[in-house]
């Protein structure tokens, strides 16, 4: 007889233990939480400023700008923006944007910011792509960069870094409630695997709760950028900004629903970066008051 496969449940996400218990009830592999680790870290930078958004929410391009330029600075560690988009993808690739594309989307002006800095790197113009949407536009590119909008998802827990690549599946609503642990797979897929130089998260007015549609009881003006080429960690990131403020609000909004599993999965799982904040290096820049982490 077939022994019944175990159950994953929110008290296996709120313990810490979902590595284990999704290798063995979803996946039939072993989780890198039981192989030997090796010591880990990945840099993820978060840049901010007060006055990223003005009036009615509309962005300052000029100071979207500067923090863009400051961000990839201090993460390549180049001293020009030239030097530091060539540190990340080269004059020949196919470069893909893979920007949020609807509800609470990420901003166009970030979107054209990058386009502008890849060309005047030495991108061709016909070399950069809206790689957003189906399998066959991430194939077509060497580079990827995504830019995912930070928010919650009602259809899974957070709908930021993981969920972006979601429409390369062919089959989105597969990964939806507590199958979003599986999110980590498409990452893996192929036509995506290896390709990301980075993932620069549109943080300007994030959604903390019932995404993505854009209640405007939980957006709230963050106005900063996250990067990272470690997916899981800027993740991590992501997620522990979004639950912060979530604590903020009256009685606070108790857990994401369903839980955000994927991120530890991607980790555990899918092995395509570090989920715990221990492993982490923030660095932090720009506006301080109410970081969130």
């Amino acid at each position: 007889m077939t022994a019944p496969k175990p159950i994953l449940t929110r008290r296996d996400f709120v313990r810490g233990t979902v590595g284990a218990a999704l290798g063995a009830s979803l996946f039939g592999v072993t989780p890198q939480s039981a192989r030997t680790a090796e010591a880990r870290s990945s840099s993820v930078c978060v840049i901010r400023d007060e006055k990223a958004l003005g009036e009615g929410n509309q962005v300052d391009t000029a100071v979207l700008q500067n923090m863009l330029d400051e961000l990839l600075l201090q993460f390549t560690g180049q001293t020009t923006p030239k030097e530091a988009w060539l540190s990340l993808v080269k004059p020949d690739d196919t470069v893909g944007l893979v920007a949020t594309p609807h509800l609470n989307p990420t901003h166009a002006e970030l979107v054209d910011l990058v386009k502008a800095g890849l060309i005047a790197a030495g991108i061709p113009v016909n070399n950069i792509r809206d790689a957003q949407g189906k399998p066959d536009r991430p194939e077509a590119c060497t580079a990827l960069i995504a830019l995912p909008a930070l928010k919650a998802h009602w259809l899974t827990g957070i709908g930021t870094v993981l969920k972006n690549y979601i429409t390369f599946s062919g089959k989105p609503s597969n990964y939806h409630g507590e199958n979003n642990a599986k999110l980590g797979e498409i990452w893996n897929l192929p036509i995506v695997k290896g390709k990301t130089k980075l993932v620069l998260v549109d943080a300007l007015r994030p959604l903390c709760d019932k995404g993505p549609q854009p209640d405007p009881r939980y957006l709230w003006n963050y106005n900063g950028l996250i990067a990272g080429t470690d997916p899981v960690a800027v993740e991590t990131i992501a997620l522990k900004i979004i639950e912060e403020k979530r604590k903020t609000f009256p009685g606070g909004l108790g857990p994401l629903s369903p839980p955000p599993l994927c991120v530890e999965a991607a980790d555990k799982v899918y092995n395509l970066g570090t989920s715990n904040m221990a492993e982490i290096k923030i660095k932090t820049f720009g506006w301080e008051k109410d970081l969130l982490l």
